[in-house]
């Protein structure tokens, strides 16, 4: 096989693979229809607790210490909208956009797959593919220099006299 259709087959290998965890990634999750509290519980594990105390989901702020341990105000106050509109019928996204609306895009703990965010999603698994394609290339360079390169040809003479000067200083 040359080394161009090697090339070739690990180039669409790379791009297969690729191909599926993209397709992996941004296919829509199979789940059964979730309860509203379910929903609401979701969501509340989305979006961050914008009290500035902590750096948690809202769902999950816990202050620890003095004599109270929970979720902050403003977090039973985030959870408490979002289980508003849930009962209302709103869906997850429109749920979403409006939290980005009011806090800004920092509210949301992982970015959105759209858009310019969509590269804080896709650079992890291009620059992964890319890295092993790239060390995939190099070995079957090192390899093809290994296997191409003949072994050096010496010279019927010099054998001859390398032999001759061996078995010369071995007859004293």
């Amino acid at each position: 096989m040359t080394d161009l259709v090697r090339l070739r087959n690990l180039a669409a290998l790379v791009w297969g693979a690729a191909a599926l965890m993209l397709a992996v990634a941004f296919a829509p999750p199979l789940r059964a229809q979730r309860s509203p509290a379910e929903r609401a519980k979701a969501l509340d594990n989305r979006i961050m607790c914008m009290c500035g105390g902590c750096s948690e989901a809202a769902g999950k702020c816990n202050h620890m210490g003095g004599s109270f341990s929970g979720p902050c105000e403003t977090a039973q106050k985030e959870m408490k909208e979002v289980a508003n509109r849930v009962a209302m019928g709103q869906s997850d996204d429109l749920i979403l956009q409006s939290f980005v609306q009011e806090y800004g895009p920092t509210v949301l703990l992982s970015p959105p797959t759209r858009g310019f965010d969509l590269w804080a999603w896709l650079m992890p698994i291009i620059f992964s593919v890319t890295g092993i394609a790239l060390a995939g290339l190099v070995v079957m360079r090192w390899r093809h220099r290994m296997t191409v390169a003949p072994a050096p040809r010496v010279a019927p003479e010099l054998l001859a006299r390398a032999r001759h000067d061996m078995h010369g200083e071995y007859d004293d």
